[in-house]
C-alpha cells in the first residue's frame, strides 16, 4: 500500500470530535422502524397454582396442561411440591428425575446439568419436577429457591412457551413456596379448593399473601379458583364470591374421575366425557385477568360453614392459675426477690 493511500485513511489529530458529531448526525437521520400493529405472536403466561396438599392440584394441572397441548398450545408444567407427584399422572405413574437430585449427582460427578436431564415431554406437554429433601434432611422452601436458580441458569426466561404452570403446595408458608408471589415470577395465581374448611383456609392464606405483596408494590393477582371434588354444598362458591375472585371450573366429585385418576389416566382429552370441562377450564385460565382479592377474616371464613361444624357457639373461658397448678397464685407486694424458707 502506498504512503498516499495510507495517509488518506488516517484522520488528522484535530478531527475525532468532528468525526463523532458527523456519525451521530447520520445515526439520528435514520428513520425508526414503524410501530408494530400486528397481534403479539408469543407472550408467555406464567401461572402459579396453589392449594392444600391432597386437594387435587396435580390432577387438575396434569389434565389442564394436556388439554392445552391438545389445543395447540406449548405448555411447560413444573412441579414445585417436595412430594414430586405433579408429573406422575402425566407420565402414567412414572416418576421423573427431579432437578434437586439430578443437580446433586451431576455436581458430584463434575458435570453440568443439561435440559434433557431434567425436562421430559408427552404429547406436546413439557414437564419437570423441582423435588425436595427427604424428611428431616433439609428445607423444602430452600429446595424450591435452589431449583429456580438452576432453571435460570438453564435459560428459563428465554424459553418460548405459551403457558408455564407452577404447582405449589399452599399449606406451607415458608418463603420458598411464596417465591412466585413475592418476586413477581408469575403474572397470576389460581387456587384449588373444595367445600371443606381446611382447603378454603389455605386458599384464603394465598389470597392474603397476594394482597400483602400487592401493597408492597407487587403485580401478581388471583385469576380465580378451581373447585375440585365439588359436592354442591356451596362453601367454595361462597368463598370465591366473598373474596372477589371468579370460579374458573367446578370438577364434580365423581367416581369415574376418582378411579381414572387413581389409575394415572388422563381425562383432559377432547374425546373424553370430561373433555369439554377441561377445554372450558383451559380457555378460562388463559383469559382470566389477575385481580386483587379480598381475603376473609377468620370469623368470615368460619361463617361459610354451619356452627355445628365449626364450634362457633363455644364460649372461650380463661384458665386460672388454680386450673394449672392446683393452687391459687399469691400476689407479691413488691418486685424484690423473696426466697421461700427451706
Amino acid at each position: 500500500m502506498s504512503q498516499t493511500a495510507t495517509q488518506d485513511h488516517v484522520l488528522p489529530a484535530s478531527s475525532p470530535l468532528k468525526f463523532m458529531k458527523q456519525a451521530l448526525r447520520e445515526e439520528a437521520a435514520v428513520e425508526p422502524d414503524h410501530v408494530a400493529t400486528t397481534a403479539v405472536t408469543k407472550e408467555t403466561q406464567i401461572i402459579a397454582i396453589y392449594g392444600k396438599g391432597g386437594i387435587g392440584k396435580s390432577f387438575t394441572l396434569a389434565n389442564l396442561s394436556y388439554m392445552m397441548a391438545q389445543q395447540g398450545k406449548k405448555v411447560l408444567l413444573i412441579g414445585c411440591d417436595p412430594k414430586s407427584d405433579t408429573t406422575s399422572l402425566l407420565f402414567g405413574g412414572r416418576a421423573c428425575p427431579t432437578i434437586i437430585e439430578t443437580s446433586a449427582k451431576k455436581k458430584l460427578a463434575g458435570e453440568p446439568v443439561a435440559i434433557g436431564d431434567v425436562c421430559f415431554k408427552r404429547d406436546g406437554v413439557f414437564a419437570m419436577e423441582l423435588g425436595g429433601p427427604e424428611v428431616g434432611r433439609g428445607c423444602g422452601g430452600r429446595g424450591i429457591i435452589h431449583g429456580f436458580e438452576l432453571l435460570e441458569k438453564l435459560g428459563f426466561h428465554e424459553w418460548g412457551f405459551d403457558y408455564v404452570l407452577l404447582d405449589f403446595l399452599g399449606d406451607v408458608v415458608c418463603g420458598g413456596f411464596g417465591l412466585p408471589i413475592a418476586r413477581d415470577m408469575c403474572q397470576k395465581v389460581i387456587v384449588v379448593g373444595s367445600n371443606d374448611l381446611q382447603s378454603l383456609y389455605v386458599a384464603n392464606n394465598v389470597c392474603s399473601a397476594v394482597e400483602y405483596f400487592r401493597k408492597l408494590g407487587g403485580n401478581v393477582g388471583v385469576a380465580g379458583m378451581v373447585i375440585n371434588k365439588d359436592d354442591h354444598t356451596g362453601e367454595a362458591q361462597a368463598f370465591a364470591a366473598k373474596a372477589g375472585i371468579p370460579v374458573l371450573a367446578a370438577i364434580p366429585a365423581d367416581d369415574d374421575i376418582r378411579k381414572k385418576s387413581a389409575n394415572y389416566e388422563i381425562i383432559g382429552t377432547p374425546e373424553s366425557q370430561w373433555g369439554a370441562l377441561f377445554a372450558s377450564l383451559a380457555e378460562a385460565v388463559g383469559l382470566a385477568p389477575p385481580v386483587r382479592p379480598n381475603p376473609l377474616t377468620q370469623d368470615q371464613l368460619l361463617g361459610l360453614f354451619s356452627s355445628e361444624l365449626t364450634g362457633r357457639n363455644v364460649v372461650l373461658q380463661p384458665a386460672t392459675q388454680f386450673d394449672m397448678c392446683g393452687k391459687t397464685d399469691l400476689t407479691k407486694a413488691s418486685l424484690e426477690v423473696v426466697y421461700d424458707a427451706v
